[in-house]
């Protein structure tokens, strides 16, 4: 409205003041016309007229023009005025118009009078011997301004009664209109998205209610679909038997399914801090690491409900904070321990049974005659199965152990070459009995020089100590060489290596024989995994060798992973972590 205001009464203004000073400059333009004219006609007569004199002239011709005459000579003493005695008037050689007629044009200039004290309109016109002039009062050209000025402003004033009329209208039609706008608006931010405008209206207030009706149509389409996408997600996360439970950015529980509930006696909180639903300190460690991180963590919880353990994995969302599944391992954890146990008592139970079995066998064998074939081959064969029997169950016991924890290692701060070192010097003679070379990689020195000779110039020896049981990691290196002894012997060549890495030291044990297909290398250290099973029954393998070094590295906290190409040979290294 106040805009309104603003925009009509300058357009007033500014008609008065154009209107108004166009008619003034309109009228004064035609007096001065008018006034040419007759000054024409009195120029004539002053130069024809030879009965009258100078003065009958101006007083007739004043009377006749209704304006003041004066004619004056060329050194502008005035000869003749209808209203004065031309004595007492001034000279008018410095007249402006006075001027404009002696140089042959006609000169006109506006002044007030010095004599009478009214504005007047000089218009002055050349004749031989000087100049006429006529002179015309504009005090009625003001008065007529005025008056015309005046019914303008009336007319102005009624227009802008009209026109303010109009526009508070107009405005109050348009607050309504803009007022219910504002008013679905608010309903549809507060929730309410079946609020419309509908407005009929195409102007461009309704084509502002259009858009904001289509607008909230969309976004109840778009809000229906997330709440059944809602509704499923939930439904899918209640069916899990795994407990589910969100926690933003700060700390807070944003969600957690029926499982979690179950799970803590008192049910999820939401909205308040996720220590005051779950207190397992390691749980809480997982969930905030992959907040702050961005990335996929896992633990193990053993205080979320008494009795029970669970793996944890924790991964971020999008808009901050951590999602965590709990997974019951408590079953697991116990069909496991079951398991181990029953391998671990069968094994120790087997030991002496078939430690008496192959003692027997081998007792007859030496007291068998040689001549006696078939007895001697079956107790051959006896003694044979026998001592399979027997690394088998010692592998089996030595996993189970290395997978319970019952086996205690004695880790401590070892240089990584003694490592590299120590299971060459071991299985030197044995890999030269197979007719192959064992030997250290960039190793200067023959292996016919002392251990502590190679030790001294081996580079080797620049690698930083590492945190380890010497005997376990023997036996790693043990497995491992024994594996390439096996399947590796095409080759004629294995080379152990070492290496720096952030934080740990990587080992390695390098065969050249036939190799392996990449299909079998991520079961390699599965139990009783056999890339070729015929071939690992005639080399006596118990297909354990690799899981028992699994869980020695793992129990390290080291890791162990192989690398193969058919016909190219086979690689595995393992990581042990280093003591500083």
């Amino acid at each position: 409205m106040a805009a309104f205001l603003v925009v009509i009464l300058a357009a007033g203004l500014i008609f008065d003041v154009m209107i108004g000073g166009a008619w003034q400059a309109s009228l004064r333009a035609e007096i001065e016309r008018n006034l040419i004219q007759k000054a024409q006609l009195l120029a004539h007569r002053v130069e024809t007229d030879r009965g009258h004199s100078l003065a009958d002239i101006a007083a007739q011709e004043g009377q006749s023009a209704g304006a003041r005459v004066t004619i004056i000579d060329p050194t502008g003493k005035v000869l003749a005025d209808s209203e004065a005695n031309p004595a007492s008037l001034e000279n008018n050689s410095a007249r402006p118009e006075f001027i404009a007629a002696l140089s042959g044009k006609i000169g006109s200039s506006e002044r007030r009078s010095a004599t009478v004290g009214t504005p007047f309109l000089y218009v002055a016109v050349p004749v031989s011997g000087g100049a006429v002039r006529l002179a015309y009062p504009l005090s009625d050209v003001e008065a007529v301004g005025a008056q015309v000025r005046r019914r303008l402003e009336t007319a102005s004033a009624l227009a802008f009664l009209v026109a303010l009329i109009v526009a508070a209208v107009a405005a109050t039609w348009s607050a309504r209109r803009l007022e219910r706008i504002v008013d679905v608006a608010g309903r549809i931010a507060q929730g309410d998205l079946h609020a419309r405008i509908k407005e009929a209206s195409q102007d461009e207030i309704g084509r502002v209610a259009t858009a904001i009706d289509k607008t909230a149509r969309q976004v109840e389409q778009s809000f229906v679909a997330v709440r059944s996408s809602q509704r499923q997600l939930e439904t899918l996360l209640n069916s899990m038997r795994d407990a589910v439970i969100a926690v933003s950015a700060d700390g807070l529980v944003q969600w957690a399914n029926q499982p979690m509930n179950r799970l803590i006696p008192q049910g999820a909180r939401l909205q308040q801090p996720v220590v005051e639903t779950i207190r397992d300190p390691d749980f809480l460690a997982t969930v905030k690491e992959a907040s702050m991180t961005r990335e996929v963590k896992t633990a193990r919880a053993t205080s979320i409900a008494s009795g029970r353990i669970f793996d944890v994995t924790a991964a971020p969302l999008p808009d901050g904070g951590a999602v965590a599944v709990l997974r019951d391992l408590t079953e697991t954890e116990r069909v496991e321990k079951t398991r181990r146990d029953f391998i671990a008592n069968v094994s120790h139970e087997l030991r002496t049974p078939l430690t008496s079995i192959q003692g027997y066998a081998e007792t007859l064998l030496d007291s068998t005659p040689e001549n006696t074939g078939p007895t001697r081959e079956f107790l051959e064969i006896i003694r044979k199965n026998s001592s399979r029997m027997s690394r088998l169950t010692e592998d089996l016991l030595t996993l189970a152990r290395v997978e319970s924890g019952e086996t205690r290692f004695d880790v401590e701060e070892v240089p990584a070459a003694e490592l590299l070192y120590d299971a060459e010097e071991s299985f030197r003679e044995i890999a030269r009995n197979h007719g192959i070379e064992l030997e250290i990689k960039d190793l200067p020195t023959p292996h016919s020089q002392s251990h502590n000779s190679s030790t001294q110039h081996s580079p080797a020896n620049h690698l930083p100590p590492v945190l380890a049981d010497r005997e376990a990691i023997h036996q790693v290196f043990s497995n491992l060489i024994d594996n390439a002894l096996k399947y590796g012997a095409s080759g004629g060549r294995i080379v152990l290596g070492a290496r720096a890495v952030p934080n740990a030291v990587e080992f390695s044990v390098q065969d050249f024989g036939a190799g392996i297909a990449s299909e079998h290398l991520p079961r390699l250290f599965e139990r009783f995994y056999r890339v070729d099973k015929a071939r690992s029954r005639e080399s006596g393998g118990t297909g354990l060798g690799l899981a028992i070094a699994k869980h020695i590295m793992l129990a390290h906290g080291g890791s162990i992973r192989a690398e193969s190409e058919l016909a190219h040979g086979s690689a595995f290294f393992f990581t042990l972590p280093t003591a500083n």
